[in-house]
């Protein structure tokens, strides 16, 4: 079998070499515990808290707002279980393509009686209808908590959430954005975007798995979600990941002074794909809004359904090509996407997501097409 082809970036990336050089020493003689006062808790602490200045320096925020995570999941079930039981939101407006990080947190505040889930309606494109959500927020009584994401996973598409802040802010409406597939991919200025809470996870740019970040608001005070120690200021108890939070913070920092170059060939490396399969597979069609409001990273592709597109993902597998049917909970299993069922409903296509990163080449995107087309 040649070399795999991986391009299922969008449910993890490889780690940096340059990350993991910058871990390294956390990992072995710099191993104190940062909440300890002699030499090896206060050299690390520091590690802490200059990845904190280094993070919030991009995201142009104070570092007091930046707490460290395990990732996208638990920063998200914070700000949305935070905003119902410390700031009084007993109304959730959200999406039915929404990360299943935040749809199962609604899903079981509401189960449990704590929230009302009001969804936004989608256009045909799968945007979401802006007209709608002020709808839901001017005829709707109390705080809400409106949760949307910045770019879906699935299909790629961009929600402005300038848009989603200004009309948050018109209504006293909390705003709390899933930001994970954008963090590292999108430059991000939280002084001039009207947002409460966002998120990001390192291993979504080269960074290590189980890091991620909140950002809070300045003003706002949440309890915490884990309750024990005093770490994070008080907000996220147990001892923290330490080369976690460094290699988040170096994965940022190489992610911000490659967006340029790197956007651009990723770019490149999704409109030739789109254009080779549009070539080579009669019928083939693609989700969301690839060529217009859409996250460069990912191409979500429609499939005329046959009994050898059925088999795609495995079969694309045998030939050591990666990718997946949507997110990375779904992916390998037969359960499909409920992304591609709220916009499309029983479309009868086979959905592919290829995602790139910068480790792409325009020789692999030439190998998939040629895979795809011999097994559509």
């Amino acid at each position: 079998m040649p070399d795999r082809i991986y391009l299922d970036n969008a449910a993890t990336t490889s780690l940096d070499p340059a990350v993991l050089a910058a871990m390294m020493p956390y990992l072995t003689e710099r191993f104190g515990n940062p909440s300890s006062i002699y030499s090896y808790g206060r050299e690390t602490r520091l590690a802490v808290e200059t990845a904190r200045k280094s993070v919030a320096r991009i995201l142009n925020t104070r570092p007091a707002t930046i707490f460290f995570t395990s990732g996208g999941t638990e920063s998200s079930n914070t700000a949305i279980c935070g905003a119902v039981r410390d700031l009084g939101c007993r109304r959730i407006v959200t999406s039915p393509v929404e990360h299943h990080a935040t749809l199962h947190t609604v899903e079981n505040l509401q189960r449990r009686g704590e929230a009302v889930v009001e969804h936004v309606r989608l256009r045909p494109d799968g945007h979401i209808d802006l007209a709608d959500l002020d709808r839901i927020l001017v005829n709707g009584d109390g705080p809400a908590l409106v949760t949307l994401m910045h770019a879906n996973n699935e299909v790629g598409n961009l929600t402005d959430i300038r848009a989603v802040g200004e009309i948050c802010r018109r209504h006293g409406a909390y705003f709390h954005s899933d930001t994970v597939q954008t963090v590292g991919h999108f430059p991000i200025d939280l002084q001039d975007l009207p947002v409460d809470f966002i998120t990001g996870s390192g291993h979504k740019f080269h960074g290590p798995k189980g890091s991620g970040i909140l950002y809070v608001r300045e003003g706002i005070a949440l309890s915490p979600f884990l309750q024990g120690g005093g770490q994070e200021r008080n907000m996220r108890a147990g001892t923290e990941n330490l080369y976690g939070i460094v290699g988040f913070a170096r994965a940022l920092e190489l992610a911000t002074e490659r967006y340029e170059e790197d956007r651009a060939h990723v770019t490149s490396l999704k409109r030739s794909l789109m254009e080779g399969l549009r070539r080579s597979v009669d019928g083939v069609r693609f989700h969301g809004d690839p060529e217009g409001e859409s996250l460069y990273t990912v191409l979500n592709v429609s499939l005329p359904r046959t009994e050898r597109s059925e088999m795609i993902l495995y079969n694309l597998d045998m030939a050591g090509v990666c990718v997946s049917g949507g997110s990375a909970c779904t992916s390998g299993a037969n359960q499909g996407s409920h992304v591609i069922r709220a916009i499309y409903g029983d479309e009868g296509g086979v959905a592919v997501r290829f995602s790139f990163c910068r480790h792409n080449t325009p020789e692999e995107v030439d190998r998939v097409v040629e895979q795809v087309r011999s097994l559509a």
